[in-house]
């Protein structure tokens, strides 16, 4: 089959004038579209857009190679533009890159080992020979670049003579482009340095001329360029190792080789597997910032996180729904339903408390597998026993009843430790043949569970144990105030931490207030909810407010779990946001939630029952009211993290 039959002179513009990488991609977009290969241009436009995160796909002399996998192509193909006016903020592998020729491949989620993806492989390849790219860009209309797509130039004879054998493992996000590309590219630096370089693709195909042993025995050094994960990196055990993104063989092909034989970043443990060598490099990346590196990190353990706060959610709203035509929504969770006369009580009440029971594990699971990212398997423990901190649930055996747990933060400081210590220590213990069993099993379990212990009782604990108690005194201090500086206070308090000890802390003092008929629970109700309808909020509103995603896949998904979880008030559901950007989320949250608090206080609304949620609001005075202030601050927490992201997006500040 030829590289002709995977797209048609209708694909081929030698007509856009456009000059932004967006405008050229969007325009390819639509022509794919209207051409039958795309079901929704919009959510592919947006996939293709966050693979332009990842790393560049503007490679030298004039090329762009930007690609997406989307459920949304109906069927492989490519799209190609002949620009007539160079487009120079393409980010590319060489910073002068002007763009004047773009394929766009579009690839179907899941497919693999087709005959279609083969030749989109077989096109990045052969776009990386000179003479065959020198062509394409050489052709003057559609008909003439058809012809120039299956012309062949020779290759240079290989001699077979090597003075080293060099791997190399190629990934990138969608499997296609970059991945051979690189692949390519490292080969043709390795002959003409003459040494010997083979690689194994890891792409949308799955592993193609995967590594035997005897090539891994033969080998004196490997290089990982990708951009995802390596596959079985365990196998390279011994072996000296570069680890950089998939474009980099790209333009330093033969820079590589020789760094991965002189001066490699390290050397292939037998635990260090590909969790080390994530979408920014990897731990073991001289190139990686510390700060990338945690990110990444943080960002694994909330896409681990996300399951347990979706289970825990449904458990409870199954059960509080289910209470609802029985008038029992907030009674279900008392004791006596546990053994209740009436089956369907029992089973609710137990549904309510399993929600509850899950949830505890939220805080375990994020720092469990983000040291995990760090560190492997090694660093599991220590996290999940430091995120047994942050939960508080140590309180429970050591007999303490008013201990406060850390939350969020705790399991943020204390997850990012457990994996650090983690692999400092497998990467600096050494034993012989017949003791390295023990250091896994025994040694780096037991040193760094115990710094976990020493850094919570002595730092953890007493910094936010500290915080909560001033937060605490300064809540009550608030209560002699006006009406909404107590109701600023408690908004703010309530926010914070979303279910939190500091959120905890306000709410006894209100509802006892509340209780007493000196103070009503309006804001703080209403404090529980706008933070994760806000935010759920946001992730389905940034496409039509800025014309992109600005959040990552995971936390769309997240979106809107915590919508629905904001109605039944389990503001849980917005904790995955405050773990991946905390600075940029808690003060949004404070905000909206004082704002929307304070509007609904000066509408009249009045709430004087613990109920937030959605079958709470008939019970409201002035219900309008309320509901317009929870609008209002569900709104502008939407707006500002959608503006704030936008703009970090822009400047490269963070990315998706």
């Amino acid at each position: 089959m030829e590289l002709k039959q995977m797209t048609q002179p209708s694909l081929i513009r030698y007509d856009l004038q456009e000059t932004k990488k967006e405008d050229v991609i969007w325009k390819l977009t639509e022509t794919l579209y209207d051409q039958g290969y795309l079901s929704s241009k919009e959510e592919y436009f947006e996939t293709v857009l966050e693979r332009e995160q990842v790393s560049p796909t503007g490679l030298e002399k004039g090329l762009a190679i930007p690609h997406g996998k989307s459920a949304a192509v109906k069927k492989p193909a490519f799209a190609v533009a002949r620009l007539e006016k160079p487009v120079t903020e393409w980010e590319s592998i060489d910073p002068n890159n002007a763009v004047e020729l773009v394929f766009l491949l579009a690839i179907p989620e899941g497919e693999s080992g087709s005959t279609h993806l083969n030749l989109l492989s077989e096109l990045s390849t052969r776009l990386m020979d000179q003479d065959y790219y020198q062509n394409l860009m050489d052709a003057k209309n559609p008909q003439e670049l058809m012809t120039a797509l299956d012309a062949t130039s020779e290759k240079a004879e290989d001699t077979g003579e090597y003075t080293k054998t060099i791997l190399a493992v190629t990934a990138c996000a969608a499997g296609i482009a970059h991945t051979y590309m690189a692949a390519e590219a490292l080969e043709q630096a390795g002959k003409r340095k003459g040494y010997r370089v083979l690689t194994e693709k890891q792409g949308a195909n799955g592993l193609e001329d995967e590594h035997t042993q005897q090539m891994i025995d033969e080998a004196d050094a490997i290089i990982f360029a990708t951009d995802i994960s390596p596959k079985g990196k365990e196998r390279f055990k011994g072996l000296p190792y570069v680890q950089v993104r998939v474009a980099e063989p790209l333009a330093k092909g033969e820079e590589l080789v020789e760094r991965v034989l002189n001066n490699p970043d390290g050397v292939v443990e037998a635990t260090e597997e590909s969790a080390e060598s994530s979408s920014n490099g990897g731990g073991a990346n001289k190139k990686t910032g510390i700060l990338a590196e945690m990110a990444q990190a943080i960002l694994t353990g909330i896409s681990y996180m996300i399951p347990v706060i979706v289970a825990a959610g449904l458990m409870m709203g199954i059960a509080k729904l289910g209470a609802i035509p029985f008038g029992l929504v907030n009674e279900i969770n008392d004791i006596s339903y546990a053994t209740h006369s009436n089956e369907l009580f029992v089973i609710l009440h137990y549904l309510d408390k399993f929600g509850f029971l899950i949830f505890q594990f939220m805080y375990p699971i994020f720092a469990a597998f983000t040291a995990y990212a760090l560190a492997d398997r090694v660093g599991i423990v220590a996290g999940f026993i430091g995120g047994l901190f942050a939960a508080g649930i140590h309180y429970r055996f050591w007999g303490i009843e008013d201990g406060i747990p850390s939350g969020f933060f705790g399991a943020l400081i204390l997850g990012l430790t457990a994996g650090y210590v983690a692999r400092f220590l497998n990467k600096k213990i050494k034993l012989g043949k017949n003791l390295s069993a023990m250091k896994p099993m025994l040694i780096i379990p037991a040193i760094s569970v115990l710094s976990i212990f020493f850094l919570n009782f002595y730092i953890v604990d007493p910094v936010f144990g500290g915080l909560n108690l001033l937060l605490r005194n300064t809540i009550e201090a608030s209560q002699e105030s006006g009406e909404i500086v107590l109701s600023t206070v408690i908004a703010a308090a309530t926010a914070f931490d979303l279910g939190g000890p500091i959120n905890k802390a306000a709410g006894a003092i209100n509802i006892g207030l509340a209780a007493d008929q000196i103070f009503p629970l309006t804001a703080r109700v209403l404090a529980i909810v706008i933070p994760p309808i806000g935010l759920g909020l946001a992730t389905v509103l940034d496409r039509y407010v800025v014309g992109r995603r600005v959040f990552d896949a995971n936390l769309r998904v997240t979106g809107n779990t915590s919508i629905l979880l904001g109605l039944i008030a389990i503001s849980e559901g917005a904790i995955p946001f405050m773990l991946r950007n905390p600075l940029i989320t808690i003060p949004i949250n404070i905000v909206g939630a004082v704002i929307g608090s304070v509007t609904a206080v000066l509408l009249g609304a009045v709430q004087w029952y613990p109920l937030p949620a959605f079958w709470g609001w008939p019970l409201v005075e002035n219900v309008w009211g309320y509901l317009i202030g929870l609008v209002v601050g569900a709104m502008f927490i939407a707006l500002a993290n959608i503006f704030i992201r936008f703009a970090l997006i822009k400047r490269g500040r963070i990315t998706i």
